[in-house]
């Protein structure tokens, strides 16, 4: 069984390991170091640990100006607050000079569960693809979380991860993370799978149960959103039937978006998106709001059939 793993704990226990290899790392939080795990970075190294309250804009000014005086800077709270309370500092102080900040955010998309619409972040890939110099990183399990942050690490410029809340499955035979390149962890002649983050998981249950109908997935996990893998996209499109677009994200703006607009110019194919359609989220338990936004297994398949048909 695929051990499960809570994706912040692994970002806590790597920053404590880049901390340990430089004094240039330095880690803000918004009031939130115990949910995220920066607490962790906390504990070993108060004096390079900085809590803002609840004030996330000021957080992501400051972590602008740490930058820019040689720091490594990581800068996490929730992705709501991330991506939609700060956005005006993410873009005009951090983005607009390319500066070295790592904004790490947890609590992403409906599985937040119990805290609702307001705090479940829907709209951030979106939100973040959209500004100039930006990476967008979308892990899909606690190992592959770690590659990343590491890489953001050693990686200049600014960089927008999204991490969850619930424990993930570590997926079996992923290729290591590259940025800007997608990982094929499935062959398949029929259909494509591409998805990010919980989602890669479904898309591999998905291609088991189509494989019972003698349907052969491709399944690709693209955890860089930006820069995209249009390569590994073009090749999908000429050689299978069409692809099937996952993630726990709104339909507009995100992967599917990313891919569609990929293909359109690269190399046109049928692409079915899976993913939360023009809605708010609610409180909820995780998989009765998976269900409930038709982001399960089951909603992969019907994509592939609607495909195939």
């Amino acid at each position: 069984m695929a051990e499960m793993l809570y994706q912040r704990d692994i970002y806590g226990k790597t920053l404590v390991e880049l901390g340990r290899r430089t004094a240039d790392v330095v880690v803000c939080d918004a009031d939130l170091s115990g949910s995220t795990r920066t607490a962790f970075f906390a504990r070993e190294f108060a004096s390079r640990f900085f809590n803002f309250g609840v004030a996330e804009q000021n957080m992501m000014a400051t972590a602008a100006g740490l930058a820019s005086c040689g720091k490594v800077v990581f800068a996490s709270t929730f992705a709501m607050f991330a991506s939609g309370r700060a956005w005006d500092q993410v873009r005009n102080t951090i983005c607009y000079s390319g500066l070295n900040v790592k904004i790490v955010a947890t609590h992403a998309g409906v599985t937040v569960g119990p805290d609702g619409a307001s705090h479940q972040a829907l709209e951030d890939i979106a939100i973040m693809r959209a500004i100039p110099n930006m990476t967008v990183i979308v892990p899909c399990d606690g190992p592959e979380t770690r590659e990343a942050i590491l890489t953001a690490f050693e990686t200049s410029g600014p960089f927008y991860i999204r991490l969850g809340r619930a424990k993930v499955p570590s997926i079996d035979k992923r290729p290591e993370f590259r940025l800007g390149k997608g990982g094929l962890l499935q062959e398949g002649s029929d259909v494509t799978l591409v998805a990010c983050g919980i989602m890669v998981q479904e898309a591999l249950k998905a291609a088991a149960e189509l494989a019972k109908n003698k349907i052969s997935a491709r399944v690709i996990n693209m955890p860089t959103i930006k820069p995209l893998d249009e390569n590994i996209l073009v090749e999908a499109a000429r050689q299978t039937k069409g692809l099937v677009v996952c993630e726990e994200h709104s339909v507009t703006g995100g992967l599917a978006s990313a891919v569609a607009e990929t293909l359109s110019e690269k190399h046109p194919a049928p692409i079915v998106r899976v993913g939360v359609k023009n809605r708010f989220g609610q409180s909820g338990d995780e998989a009765a709001l998976l269900t409930e936004y038709q982001l399960t297994c089951a909603d992969i398949v019907r994509g592939a059939h609607s495909i195939l048909a």
